[in-house]
């Protein structure tokens, strides 16, 4: 068996020009493996790899279910993406959960769209005739777009 290649080595140049070239070409070929690999691994997530050193590829997902299935059929996906030039080194796959991104707060305060007066008016009159206290109150809380 051949000694793994290390694809992300500093060379004499990225020395001289300093860490931020090196990264640049990291990042790069990361988001280069990415797109050959999201159509051979689980269709329902959007894999991203984070790394891949010395036959390890590390990628990340936000699915906890499609991250456990491709940690069970490892194998499997090791065989098929060793297919590939770049991965023919690639002995193991680590995956891992990727934080979902989330919206800022102050996006989704915009985003509330408040009722026009005339919905508000009739919510607030249906409101006075349902006899459910709970119901009534619920309407009214929709007609002042308080939650």
């Amino acid at each position: 068996m051949s000694e793994p290649k290390n694809m992300f080595q500093q060379t004499r140049q990225h020395i001289k020009t300093g860490n931020l070239s090196f990264l640049t070409k990291q990042v790069a070929d990361w988001q280069r493996l990415t797109k050959l690999i999201q159509p051979l691994l689980p269709k329902n997530e959007q894999w991203q790899v984070v790394c891949y050193q010395y036959g390890i590829l590390t990628i990340t997902g936000e699915n906890q279910a499609m991250i456990s299935q491709l940690g069970y059929l490892q194998k499997q996906y090791i065989s098929q993406l060793s297919q590939i030039p770049e991965l023919k080194d690639l002995q193991k796959i680590q995956v891992r959960l990727r934080a979902k991104k989330e919206i800022p707060q102050t996006q989704t305060e915009n985003s509330k769209t408040s009722l026009c007066p005339t919905t508000q008016e009739m919510l607030l009159n249906a409101a006075s005739f349902v006899n459910d206290p709970k119901l009534s109150q619920a309407m009214i809380r929709l007609a002042s777009n308080k939650k």
